[in-house]
């Protein structure tokens, strides 16, 4: 069934092309959503005809200048959509919500001593974890002796320093050596080796420092962001389907709405 709306028809070329700009798992489900982009475009510029704008090219975030149906595009939502600004009151309430989303980050101090080896190697695997093992033994017995152990048997390039990994926070390293940094005692040794892809460590929690609440003024900023730009979604979205539910649709399903719902 061809696609159109309020007559007007998009053509299958265009779906075709649009799918290409909507990664998805199949063709059909690319073209689905391809075919709704299109429609919404439609609808933008059916609405931009009937408030009688003139396209207006400006630069996009990238520099770009736009084309005339997207200055249309973005003329029209600037005429018809009103994005209440998030009040105090709004982002107080949100941060009192939410308030385990605004913590600084837990910062670890650790060494470790790499012993590389290829995931996909076992006979190397297996090698690396016996050195592993031998060097814990050593270090299980004599703790002072780490950072010379690195120097003369490590891997990575933090052996030239005995192994430090310096000061890191949750995303600095990968996530199998901060499972275990999250577990361990300050000063503790951690008793088994531990596999990354990079090889078998040897793995000692320095120092830690527990990440704190951080107060509204210092998260202001970022919450009031959040909020105007989930609102700016949401009106959008209820916006279309004001467009969508007063327009004649044909040859795809657009949920529409009978009455407008953007205040």
């Amino acid at each position: 069934m061809e696609v159109s709306v309020n007559g007007m028809p998009i053509v299958t070329s265009a779906i075709t092309a649009e799918a290409q700009n909507h990664p998805a798992p199949d063709l059909e489900t690319a073209l689905l959503t391809a075919t709704r982009a299109l429609v919404v475009r439609e609808l933008l510029l059916q609405r931009a005809r009937e408030l009688d704008l003139t396209p207006k090219p400006d630069h996009d975030d990238a520099g770009r200048v736009e084309t005339a149906e997207e200055a249309l595009i973005r003329q029209v939502v600037s005429a018809d959509v009103v994005v209440p600004e998030a009040d105090e009151d709004a982002c107080k309430r949100y941060y009192e919500n939410n308030k385990d989303r605004f913590t600084s980050s837990t910062l670890y101090q650790a060494s470790h001593i790499l012993f590389a080896s290829a995931p996909d190697d076992e006979p190397a695997r297996a090698d690396a974890r016996s050195r592993a093992e031998q060097a814990l033994a050593v270090l299980t017995s004599r703790p002072s002796a780490f950072g010379k152990l690195a120097r003369e048997l490590s891997d990575c390039p933090s052996g030239r320093d005995g192994g430090s990994l310096g000061q890191v926070t949750p995303g600095d390293i990968v996530p199998e050596i901060e499972t275990f940094l999250a577990s361990l005692e300050q000063g503790q040794l951690c008793p088994v080796p531990v596999t990354s892809r990079y090889g078998i460590h040897v793995l000692r929690l320095e120092h830690r420092v527990e990440g704190k609440q951080l107060p509204f003024e210092a998260v202001h900023d970022r919450v009031a962001a959040y909020l105007e730009e989930a609102g700016w979604r949401r009106a959008i979205a209820q916006y279309v389907q004001v467009l969508a539910g007063r327009a004649d649709i044909r040859g795809t399903d657009i949920a529409g709405a009978a009455s407008p719902l953007v205040q």
